[in-house]
Parts: C-alpha cells; sequence; structure tokens
C-alpha cells in the first residue's frame, strides 16, 4: 500500500474501496477468519478477475459476503428454518450456509450451481465496506491468496502474494479467528457439515437442538469453498504425524542432513531430545482456538525459510480441534511419506 493510502482516515478508505469495486477492480478486505478478495456481485468481469487472479477453477465456488441478516432472502431462497435460526444466532460470526440461490446471484459466482455460499463477517471494516456499497450490493469473495496455498491472515500476508494485482488492501490488523468460517448446507431441512472452521460443530447442534450430518455419510456432487483433498497447502512439503512417531521422523531427516520445522502443540520437553542445528521446534498453543489463531501465519513463516518439511504434531482428536485437523490433512494431502 501506498503512504498516501496509509494515512488516509477509515473513511476514506472504505469510500475509495467502494469506488474501485464499482469500477468492476478488487480489493482486499479483512474478516475475522481470514482476508476475502472482494469483486462486486453485480459485475460479471469483476468476479471473473477474481477467479483470474487467484489461479481458481471457475466450477469452485465464491462466498457472497452482505451486511444484513434480513437480507437473507434477496440472495437465497426456499430457506429453512434452521437456516434462519443459525443466521439469527451466529451472524456476524465465522459461518457460511450453503442455500438456493436467488436470481440475484449470478452463476459465475456459484461455479454454475443452483446453491449459494452466503455469510455477514464479524469485522468492523468488512461491515463498513459491505454497507457503504449500498442497498442489494455484496461482494464476492473466496480468500486473498493463490488458489490451494495457505490462507492469509494479515494485510502483509495479501500484498506478499499478489504486490499490485490486488487494487487496493484494506489493513485490518490480524485475523482474530484465523481459520476460515464454518459451512452449513441442508438437505431435507436437516444441516450437513461441509467444511468445520471457526464455530465448532458442538455450537451449532445446541441452538439447532439436533444432531449435523457429515457429508462424507451423504451421497452429494455439492461443492464448496476449501473442499477439494489438498488446500491451504505451503510449498514447503508438510507431513503430519501421531506425537509417538514424529521424532522418529524428526530423527530419519536428521540423519540425512535435512533442515526441518517441527511444529508441535504438547511442549518442548518432549521434544528436546530431538532439537539440534538441523531440526528447529516451533511451539504452538496447546488450545484450538490460540492453536488456529497462529496455524496460517506459522505456516507462512515457515515457508519463507530453508526447510526442507515441516513436521506438524498431530493434533488432539477431540472435536474442538476438528477445524485444524481439517486443514492440516489438506495442507499435507500431497505427501505421502513411510518410514
Amino acid at each position: 500500500m501506498s503512504n498516501r493510502e496509509s494515512l488516509l482516515s477509515l473513511n476514506d478508505k472504505i469510500t475509495a474501496a467502494v469506488t474501485l469495486l464499482k469500477a468492476g477492480k478488487n480489493v482486499a478486505f479483512p474478516t475475522e477468519t481470514v482476508y476475502g478478495l472482494g469483486a462486486d456481485i453485480t459485475n460479471v468481469s469483476a468476479i471473473n478477475q477474481i477467479f483470474e487472479i487467484k489461479g481458481r477453477p471457475i466450477d469452485h465456488p465464491l462466498i457472497v459476503h452482505f451486511a444484513e441478516v434480513h437480507l437473507l432472502d434477496y440472495w437465497a431462497i426456499d430457506i429453512p428454518d434452521s437456516a434462519w435460526l443459525l443466521a439469527e444466532h451466529f451472524w456476524p460470526g465465522p459461518l457460511t450456509l450453503i442455500l438456493p440461490k436467488s436470481s440475484h446471484v449470478p452463476l459465475n459466482v456459484t461455479g454454475g450451481q443452483n446453491t449459494v455460499g452466503l455469510r455477514i463477517p464479524d469485522h468492523p471494516i468488512a461491515l463498513a465496506l459491505l454497507k457503504a456499497l449500498g442497498e442489494n450490493k455484496a461482494l464476492a469473495a473466496p480468500s486473498a491468496n493463490r488458489f490451494g496455498r495457505i490462507s492469509p491472515t494479515s494485510a502483509n500476508h495479501v500484498y506478499e502474494e499478489f504486490g499490485s494485482e490486488v487494487s487496493m488492501i484494506l489493513d485490518g490488523g490480524p485475523c482474530k479467528v484465523g481459520l476460515e468460517s464454518t459451512i452449513i448446507s441442508f438437505y431435507n431441512s436437516e444441516a450437513i457439515l461441509l467444511r468445520p472452521g471457526g464455530i465448532p460443530v458442538e455450537l451449532l447442534e445446541e441452538t439447532l437442538k439436533q444432531k449435523i450430518k457429515l457429508k462424507e455419510n451423504l451421497n452429494t456432487s455439492l461443492r464448496a469453498p476449501g473442499g477439494l483433498s489438498s488446500h491451504y497447502a505451503p510449498v514447503t512439503a508438510l507431513e503430519v504425524w501421531p506425537t509417538e512417531y514424529i521424532q522418529q521422523r524428526a530423527q530419519q531427516l536428521n540423519k540425512n542432513g535435512l533442515r526441518t520445522a517441527l511444529i508441535a502443540w504438547s511442549g518442548s520437553d518432549y521434544f528436546s531430545q530431538v532439537t539440534n542445528e538441523n531440526t528447529h521446534l516451533f511451539l504452538m498453543p496447546a488450545d484450538p482456538i490460540g492453536y488456529g489463531h497462529q496455524l496460517y501465519a506459522t505456516l507462512r513463516e515457515l515457508d519463507q525459510d530453508d526447510f526442507f518439511c515441516m513436521l506438524v504434531e498431530a493434533p488432539p482428536t477431540d472435536p474442538a480441534w476438528l477445524a485444524i485437523s481439517d486443514r492440516l490433512q489438506r495442507a499435507s494431502y500431497k505427501t505421502s511419506i513411510h518410514l
């Protein structure tokens, strides 16, 4: 960002961003989850530009961000009562609802599907931007990174990723959640988890007073953001190992003289015997909220260093860690190592 832009007041920045969006440009903006790369949903050309900048397949849907709960039925139709209940309880917040799209949502936003992902972000700058866009406006936005790579949780991450390819970056500081939204769809009024995220499934179930089904247990071809097997990945190889095996893998790499980042949550004492000039220990918080907040920033930092690979201690199997387990599984998908 230019020095002049950094000196502008927030209102001036919002006004400048709206002007760019209405002119068919793209703007990166902060949310509580990760930074998004937004285009005016009514501008088909601007939306296509988002796919080009990211290198995103055109059949991979975007999420529509808007400002007010009562506008849900402007963007969606045939909304079940359970969707309204979740929207009223968790918005603004890290929850995306997949619903039948209205005629106001163009097909290039949905990847050609008749459903659309909708959410209201919980960030003051994002909400100010969405409200300033005007009536019956919204932003179609994926995360502001190259397709399949690590999501950005700061304005600097976006700049490192795209530079001048993005017309403007609104800096809202580090994202407070740091992981993408939970995605829920509906089938016969039953809620289905398509992607774990910033809201634990247990909280959604408490609100609905019913169990949420897993996509894997249903015969559905519905495509949702972040649903590919390989996603959120660093350039550096990333391997996830159970606590009882990760030391053995670190020692194997050390014997070959390979520089390794060991990312652990269970404490430094356990790993003290394997840290050396080749194996560098990076401790993460032992709670899922703190771990999720730091995960992407840590992976990005280590990805810029000269490591042969990242060894990640597998997170606990507790449901509170589900979103983190999901991201690490997808980030490590292309790495297949056997001891």
